[in-house]
């Protein structure tokens, strides 16, 4: 009998699935603007600011934050950056929007701080099928970050990929 060679691991290429980028035991939060409303309606700068001085912002410690409001109601524009300016050094990150897009972001930050020296001259195929927010974004963000100093990339499954990018052969 003739032995079973795993080609696909002879050939050098690194299989990127950017699940394992979205960050582990993350905790995310949301910051309603709803209890902070006069008759649920809109939002008056005094009562608002007595709100944001009294809350207790150290319950975002360390957590995705992302704010919205559960209410069809009138928000200025500078109550989002008061309450933002209430999480710098607390949360991990803020949003302004869903929790989807909270975790899109947070996603998007840890592909943002990674070491790309582990994919110098690496031939990767981006996995196509990942449980991620808007895996579109995330692969292209990736992309522009890891393709400077790898030798190519495609996407799919090694058995059956899609070139993206292949570096130009040094003269």
């Amino acid at each position: 009998m003739s032995e079973i060679v795993n080609k696909v691991a002879q050939s050098g290429l690194i299989a990127v699935d950017l699940a394992e980028y979205c960050p582990k035991n993350s905790e995310f939060a949301g910051f309603d603007f709803e209890p902070s409303l006069w008759q649920g309606l809109v939002l008056k700068e005094k009562d608002f600011r007595d709100y944001v001085k009294n809350f207790d912002w150290n319950s975002f410690q360390n957590k995705h934050v992302y704010l919205y409001c559960s209410v069809d109601a009138i928000l200025p524009s500078w109550a989002f950056m008061l309450v933002s300016s209430k999480l710098v050094g607390i949360a991990s990150s803020v949003t302004i929007g869903t929790l989807a897009q909270a975790r899109q972001k947070a996603l998007e930050l840890s592909i943002d701080q990674l070491d790309i020296e582990q994919f110098n001259d690496g031939k990767l195929i981006v996995k196509g099928c990942s449980d991620i927010p808007n895996p579109e974004a995330a692969m292209s963000q990736f992309l522009v970050k890891v393709q400077p100093v790898c030798s190519s990339i495609m996407y799919g499954e090694p058995c059956s990929t899609v070139p993206i990018f292949k570096k130009p052969k040094q003269k």
